[in-house]
């Protein structure tokens, strides 16, 4: 069950939100809560509830004797016993197939490599159990007692599957204490129908046009023009940013709705004007949690020049293998890792003093190149991407009738999303209520306020019309 799907919609989250609101106590609201939690969790695989459900009884029973004991020893050796099994369970449901098949590979052994399903969302509440686990060994937060609430704060369905990645002090005080008013309520349902609609309308939009342009098969890919697979990387980089985006939207504005407040974690990534900025703006929550569990633990920037590059390393090789178990995600990490490096000895400098147009178009370039790594899990039509992209002049066409006829029949949905990628209509929101608050405009307030209401409903509308009868409704950040 994905969010953005008539059954979620309307059989799962509307009874959701009339049973939670009959209820008037937080502790109910809690357990009405996990219990939709659980359901839609298990949703995809009843079995795994118990995987769910068994890490987070390790992580709150770790935390709770960390909290309880004195020995600074004994607290280290509970968070690195939660730290192995959950990353332990990671990699044996999440990486086994890969590693086999590359011994296999190697070896001729095993014969068969087995296929084991990948629980939904596990990389996701894993690295949020590691995080509450660590955050209490630091005494930055207290241990929680009861462990129904770890298990809730963990499997909370808003951002269960596709994140943002929330840190148990984020929502600590929503948990115990949280209060719903008609602004948070009605933030909410604009934030969740904006992600609905960049989701339903948008982001499958352009994953049509992304698949056509830059098919998966090689056989497909030989025969597209240059200019083709430009524009079809160029949906793709589109799609991949309004997907995620969009689920982030829609966990913010549904948590929002019941009183939870998650951070951010996109911040109009394309429009940084270096590989650092983007990756200060995209997917917030995992690139924090790398840096604070991960490369500072190890030293950060502290232990001399040699000592970064090697922190940087291994932090981008893991955010490579974190995305899937394929080589050509650690391949898309390392490349990053790459033009980080080379920003910090050199370039970043360069960019500071270079006209900022030319920094928006390096860093858009870098995502581009980068999601072609992203998406394509096959080396031999990677490769063959990348030749026919930079093969200008090489005897391949540059363009062809079916790619002008698609430019010319899409040309104001990819202006509607190339739009919705930028902050233009935020900054002609904010512009509007400033200047109603300042020159005391009432017209121009009541109007803006009058849109405000009014844009959820047309943008849900649009979105269920969009998914009537639509059977393409990929969502790229299953597989976590």
């Amino acid at each position: 069950m994905v969010f953005s799907s008539l059954l979620f919609i309307f059989a799962f989250l509307a009874p959701q939100l009339f049973i939670y609101f009959i209820a008037k106590k937080t502790r109910t609201r809690n357990i009405i809560l996990l219990v939709f939690s659980l359901i839609f969790y298990a949703w995809g695989g009843p079995q795994y509830l118990l995987l769910l459900t068994g890490e987070a009884f390790v992580s709150w029973y770790s935390a709770r004797e960390i909290g309880r004991i004195q020995s600074k020893t004994l607290k280290k050796c509970w968070l690195v016993l939660e730290c192995v099994i959950l990353l332990l369970l990671l990699i044996l449901f999440k990486y086994t197939g890969f590693i086999l098949t590359n011994v296999q590979r190697f070896t001729g052994w095993p014969e068969a490599v087995p296929d084991i399903i990948l629980p939904i969302g596990i990389s996701f509440y894993t690295f949020q159990l590691i995080s509450y686990v660590a955050d209490v060994y630091r005494g930055e937060v207290q241990a929680q007692q009861a462990y129904w609430k770890v298990l809730l704060y963990c499997s909370l369905f808003h951002q269960c599957i596709a994140g943002p990645i929330v840190r148990y002090s984020t929502v600590e005080n929503d948990i115990e204490n949280r209060t719903i008013t008609l602004d948070d309520f009605s933030a909410g349902v604009r934030r969740f129908s904006v992600g609905l609609a960049k989701k339903a309308i948008l982001a499958n939009g352009c994953g049509a046009l992304a698949d056509k342009f830059a098919p998966m098969a090689q056989g497909a890919v030989s025969s597209m023009p240059t200019l083709g697979l430009w524009f079809g990387m160029i949906c793709y980089t589109l799609q991949i940013y309004l997907d995620f985006s969009a689920y982030s939207d829609m966990a913010i504005g549904m948590g929002r709705m019941v009183g939870f407040h998650y951070l951010e974690n996109f911040n109009y990534p394309y429009i940084a004007r270096s590989v650092q900025d983007f990756w200060r703006r995209w997917h917030i929550s995992l690139s924090t949690f790398f840096r604070d569990y991960v490369y500072i633990p190890m030293g950060g920037n502290r232990k001399g020049a040699f000592r970064t590059y090697v922190n940087l390393f291994i932090v981008w090789f893991l955010t490579g293998m974190w995305h899937g178990a394929s080589w050509n995600y650690i391949l898309w990490g390392l490349y990053f890792f790459v033009f980080l490096a080379l920003e910090r000895l050199f370039l970043g400098k360069v960019l500071d003093k270079i006209w900022g147009i030319f920094g928006h178009i390096y860093a858009l370039l870098v995502a581009v190149i980068g999601w072609v790594l992203f998406r394509f899990t096959d080396f031999s039509t990677l490769l063959e991407v990348l030749r026919g992209m930079f093969s200008f002049g090489g005897g391949r066409a540059l363009w062809n009738q079916e790619l002008i006829s698609s430019c010319l029949n899409h040309v104001f949905f990819l202006a509607a999303a190339l739009i919705s990628v930028f902050p233009i209509g935020k900054k002609i929101r904010d512009g509007l209520l400033a200047a109603g608050h300042r020159k005391a405009r009432h017209g121009l307030l009541g109007l803006v306020y009058f849109t405000d209401a009014l844009t959820p409903v047309i943008l849900i509308l649009l979105s269920v019309l969009a998914l009537i009868g639509n059977t393409y409704n990929p969502f790229l950040y299953f597989q976590f």
